[in-house]
């Protein structure tokens, strides 16, 4: 009897001192799988997720030549199974790795404030849930964009170039540029980004803020911002931005026939997406001196190849699509798009939904 009762005082003893190790083992056995597509993803996010999901990420960059190589192979291994896919591309998601996936994913968060390379269409027809990163990465854009303007108004390119080589225009008429002040900006698209350019540049003397949509913005008041017709906007601006999505609404609404709309000083800058413009319509305005000048944070493609016709040109100012690169935005961006994740497959509504 004594025996039989000892056993059982350590029997049970075992159970209290091993169940816990157990159960904790038996929870993460059973926690879903969330693939996030690159290895350059922040830890901020990663954090987030680690605490709720088992963490599957790529040893790869999910951009360039290594996103289309050994990165895809490496996510269509990965992804069987994922409930959650953390988007860190600029590259398509493919129905290929739709249909690896099969029906356990449930969510996509492209950690991107545009998400016309998420394949839209068939998220929605396979019933996957679409999060994006916007207003987050406003401030950043914003910034980028009045250094474009900036860049591309004071002739940034030439005055590098001369600094590069050496010789220096000198002279008190040489290399002028256009002035902010005074000016009229346009903005196509008045949203997150749109208004944090015109909170940036109102420091400027700016002496007109337009802009264009779908409908009045209710912000704009505060901003001081007229509602024009695209029409309007392109004939009264020294300063056109572009900072709406690619929609197949918006895909090359900058083409000759609005460039020629244009003033012939005007400056056009594109923080939206590289295919809102005709890059050769382009080309051929800036080199015939249809308007002024351009700059660009975006292009199509991407990189884009140095021999291409548009870097030929001086009255051009290109950066290498870096709007939200900053250590604060991307941290920022990288927990939204967990924060998405963990309200998708926990059965709470999205924080920035395309796609519910």
């Amino acid at each position: 009897m004594l025996r039989n009762t000892l056993c059982a005082i350590v029997a049970v003893t075992f159970a209290t001192l091993v169940s816990p190790a157990l159960a904790e083992n038996s929870t993460m056995a059973t926690k879903q799988k969330v693939l996030v597509s690159s290895n350059d993803f922040p830890e901020s996010g990663l954090e987030v997720l680690r605490k709720h999901f088992t963490v599957l990420q790529s040893r790869y960059i999910h951009f360039g030549e290594e996103g289309i190589k050994e990165n895809k192979d490496e996510l269509l291994n990965l992804i069987p199974g994922c409930a959650g896919l953390v988007w860190v591309s600029h590259h398509p998601i493919t129905k290929e790795l739709l249909d690896k996936a099969g029906p356990s994913l449930k969510v996509v968060a492209t950690a991107s404030a545009g998400y016309n390379h998420c394949n839209v269409e068939e998220l929605k027809a396979r019933g996957i849930k679409l999060s994006n990163t916007p207003n987050v990465l406003a401030p950043a854009v914003a910034e980028i964009a009045v250094g474009l303007i900036l860049g591309a108004a004071r002739r940034f390119t030439e005055n590098l170039d001369q600094v590069r080589r050496g010789e220096w225009e000198i002279g008190f008429q040489k290399v002028l540029g256009q002035d902010v002040r005074g000016s009229t900006v346009g903005i196509i698209g008045l949203g997150g980004i749109g208004q944090a350019v015109v909170k940036r540049l109102a420091g400027f003397e700016v002496s007109k803020f337009v802009y264009t949509g779908h409908r009045e913005k209710p912000e704009a008041k505060a901003l001081g911002a007229e509602f024009v017709t695209l029409d309007q906007l392109l004939t009264q601006s020294d300063f056109v931005l572009l900072a709406v999505p690619l929609t197949s609404e918006t895909k090359h609404m900058i083409n000759s026939t609005t460039l020629a709309k244009m003033k012939k000083n005007a400056i056009l800058v594109n923080v939206g997406r590289g295919d809102l413009v005709d890059q050769d319509a382009l080309y051929d305005a800036l080199k015939n001196h249809q308007i002024y000048a351009a700059g660009l944070d975006v292009t199509t493609p991407e990189p884009l190849p140095k021999d291409h016709k548009l870097l030929t040109l001086p009255n051009i100012f290109i950066l290498p699509h870096i709007g939200s690169a900053t250590v604060r935005t991307r941290s920022d961006m990288a927990v939204l798009a967990a924060d998405n994740v963990v309200n998708a497959l926990s059965g709470k509504p999205l924080v920035t939904p395309v796609l519910e």
